[in-house]
């Protein structure tokens, strides 16, 4: 059975950072894509970053590009995501996820999802 479960946010102030961990558990991810997605109150779940598993191929939303890296840890079977110069809009729960059919930016193809961690930006 497949486990992904997110840890790291909290709150900070605008200019900060956090770093987001993904730990995977459950089957052999070398095919996989694992991606990061957000959502804020009244928002839908929108797209951060993605990660291909084998290869280390990495994709980011415009929006956090520059400011955010995706990374893994092969051997902790780990996903991380660095988020420098928080702002506040960056505010949100975030969701690791994992994709068996490649990287997306559209949240319908990822099968597997974790319970979500909480960033917090003040302003």
């Amino acid at each position: 059975q497949v486990q992904l479960v997110e840890s790291g946010g909290g709150l900070v102030q605008a200019g900060g950072s956090l770093r987001l961990s993904c730990a995977a558990s459950g089957r052999t991810f070398s095919s996989y894509a694992l991606g990061w997605f957000r959502q804020a109150p009244g928002k839908e779940r929108g797209f951060v970053s993605a990660i291909m598993w084998s290869g280390g191929s990495t994709y980011y939303a415009d929006s956090v590009k520059g400011r955010f890296t995706i990374s893994r840890d092969n051997a902790k079977n780990t996903m991380y995501l660095q988020m420098n110069r928080l702002k506040p809009e960056d505010s949100a729960v975030y969701y690791c996820a994992a994709s068996p059919t490649g990287r997306s930016t559209q949240a319908a193809i990822y099968r597997y999802w974790g319970q979500g961690t909480q960033v917090t930006v003040s302003s």
